[in-house]
């Protein structure tokens, strides 16, 4: 895949909807962050039920919602959904 010079973040998918593997450092570093963010709330949720389990799910819709829009921002080519590789 060659990389190009440009603002983006992530490749699109070849195929369905959405955004597929991160292209730039940036898009590693939000990946890597957001799969951190995951572990830490479902550590919370299995750590207390009482009051990890509503922050624990409150920081993983959040940080979802947050990492879905950075994505589809930051894609080339944006979100739709696409048969095949060619554009």
């Amino acid at each position: 895949m060659a990389m190009k010079n440009d603002d983006y973040w992530f490749e699109h998918k070849s195929i369905g909807y959405g955004s597929g593997l991160p292209i730039a450092w940036q898009g590693w570093a939000i990946l890597v962050g957001y799969i951190g963010i995951m572990t830490l709330g479902a550590l919370l949720v299995e750590w207390d039920e009482e009051v990890g389990l509503p922050a624990g799910v409150t920081i993983m819709v959040l940080s979802t919602i947050g990492f879905l829009a950075i994505a589809r921002a930051k894609t080339r080519g944006g979100w739709r959904w696409r048969w095949r590789r060619k554009d």
